[in-house]
């Protein structure tokens, strides 16, 4: 490292829309005079939701008393800053050489523009961590009149930009979204918005047939199925897709209530569909939201698309956003860079650390806010 290269370690802390578990990853950002940075992960784990703990957020989603979303949000502040010390164990760093811990916590409600709220309580992290924490990422940009979505466009452009030509970089977590982002790491010109489901309605169909799956592993099921291609036009007339951005969603939208209404038109569609049916026809559905989002969207010449996220371990929904996307090369993010599944806890690490150094965190052409931002909340540890 160059004499004049400043380095910071911070921990960066995920739990998505698919209510998986907690992504946590330690990474190392090196930034440069010329103010380019650099980006090292050090170590990243997945730490699995209990079912019951998956159950109590999925049921604060749907609606709870004040004494649960109050209980549930300390509890969640226990169990990301438990992550947390995990993942720094696992990397062998010590607490004190750690610069922040930057957590997205864990979306209950989102209504873009208006309003939106994460649960996780910052100051239980940092009282059990001893490092000071940034949270509640999202909040300024609504309040500036933003989507408050995506964020993760700012870490795409100045720290997995190519050189030459211009790259999409598709996450698909519970809910897909997309950044394209010009060479040579540059903002201006970086296009970024959620394109529909990522996982959320392929795992809650998966789960609907076999409760005991957490979602369709291997994309073997989906790969035995028939796409029942009515159920997919109709779907594809909700307006949210047709919708310009800047524009975001959750499962606001893709709730339990929409799976159980999919459900129903794939059994209703076609006699004798089977569960693998339904399956393949998610799948389907969230390759062709990408696919339209880019088709309408998306007008730059993009070349090469990264995937990341959960559904990128999805080797049914992959052939099927090639086939989408062709002849953009579609690849995925852990050929170029490292494992796609720390990639937005390594995103929200760089939110944090934007954050200290009162740089703006948002992009305003992407969530429409009136303009640039510093965005998150520091609740130091002492």
């Amino acid at each position: 490292m160059n004499s004049s290269t400043r380095a910071s370690v911070l921990v960066g802390l995920m739990s998505g829309t698919s209510t998986d578990g907690v992504s946590a990853a330690v990474a190392r950002f090196d930034s440069a005079p010329d103010g380019r940075t650099t980006v090292e992960l050090i170590a990243h784990l997945a730490r699995p939701y209990s079912a019951s703990q998956r159950d109590r957020i999925l049921r604060a989603m749907e609606g709870a008393s004040p004494a649960e979303y109050c209980r549930l949000n300390f509890d969640l502040g226990a169990w990301l800053a438990d992550a947390a010390l995990e993942v720094l164990a696992q990397g062998n760093i010590p607490l004190t050489q750690v610069r922040a811990i930057a957590t997205h916590g864990q979306t209950i409600w989102h209504e873009p523009v208006h309003s939106t709220w994460q649960l996780g309580e910052a100051a239980v992290i940092a009282e059990r961590t001893g490092i000071d924490v940034v949270s509640d990422f999202r909040v300024r940009d609504i309040a500036a009149g933003g989507q408050g979505a995506p964020l993760v466009p700012v870490a795409d452009a100045l720290l997995f930009a190519p050189e030459l030509g211009w790259r999409a970089l598709q996450n698909l977590g519970g809910i897909g979204n997309v950044t394209v982002v010009p060479p040579r790491n540059s903002l201006a010109g970086v296009r970024a918005f959620d394109t529909g489901p990522g996982c959320a309605v392929i795992d809650g169909v998966t789960r609907t047939y076999f409760p005991e799956l957490p979602y369709d592993v291997g994309g073997a099921l989906a790969a035995r199925g028939r796409v029942i291609e009515a159920v997919v036009e109709e779907a594809l007339r909700h307006p949210y897709f047709a919708a310009p951005p800047p524009k975001s969603t959750g499962r606001e939208l893709f709730s339990a209530r929409y799976i159980e209404h999919f459900v129903r038109a794939c059994c209703l569609a076609e006699a004798g569909t089977t569960p693998e049916d339904a399956i393949a026809t998610a799948v389907a559905l969230t390759a062709r939201t990408v696919g339209e989002a880019y088709r309408r969207f998306v007008p730059e010449p993009v070349g090469e698309v990264l995937l990341s996220g959960g559904g990128a371990r999805n080797p049914t929904l992959v052939a099927a956003l090639a086939a989408e996307l062709d002849p953009c090369q579609v690849r995925l993010f852990d050929g170029l860079y490292f494992d796609g599944e720390a990639k937005e806890a390594v995103a929200f690490a760089f939110l944090g650390l934007l954050h200290l150094e009162r740089r703006t965190g948002n992009l305003p052409a992407v969530t429409g806010a009136r303009g640039a931002r510093v965005l998150g909340k520091l609740t130091p540890a002492s």
